[in-house]
């Protein structure tokens, strides 16, 4: 492999080099996360969706070639994971700060504790593993946000 696809790996695998911050890369991951957001959130459903699928395929080729690269399963400068689990937590929520907010400490919450069954999907080798559970968390997430958008919305 040459250091061209390797250095391509890596900026995708880490979230743009997010990932490489000394401390807490996956909170700083989904802060680059929530900055893509902020160019996303006026996209069509369809476009955003097609998006974030479109990144999740990705994310999922390079952070399994990351994990060889750096010789470490699931390392933690591998933050595509985060960046594309909050985005889908975002899906189709109002596009306002509250939500933001509200998303990005849910998500770091369902991201980090993995309630059942998003432990489980860690055992799921490569990239596939890498980044099922922070779908799940954006899954929790979504719908967490989802019902508080509705009960505001009949006050």
């Amino acid at each position: 492999m040459n250091t061209i696809t390797k250095t391509a790996i890596l900026f995708i695998a880490q979230g743009g080099y997010a990932g490489r911050f000394p401390f807490a890369p996956g909170t700083v991951g989904t802060l680059a996360a929530v900055l893509i957001y902020l160019v996303m959130m006026r996209l069509s459903p369809a476009v955003y969706l097609a998006l974030c699928i479109l990144l999740f395929l990705v994310g999922t080729w390079a952070s399994d070639r990351a994990e060889a690269l750096l010789g470490s399963k699931d390392s933690p400068s591998i933050v595509i994971d985060e960046v594309v689990g909050f985005l889908l937590a975002m899906f189709m929520l109002p596009p306002a700060w509250v939500f933001v907010v509200a998303g990005f400490f849910l998500f770091r919450v369902f991201d980090i504790i993995k309630p059942y069954p998003l432990d489980n999907l860690q055992n799921i080798r490569g990239g596939l593993g890498i980044m099922l559970d922070d779908i799940g968390a954006a899954v929790y997430t979504n719908v967490v946000l989802q019902v508080v958008a509705a009960v505001l919305n009949r006050q």
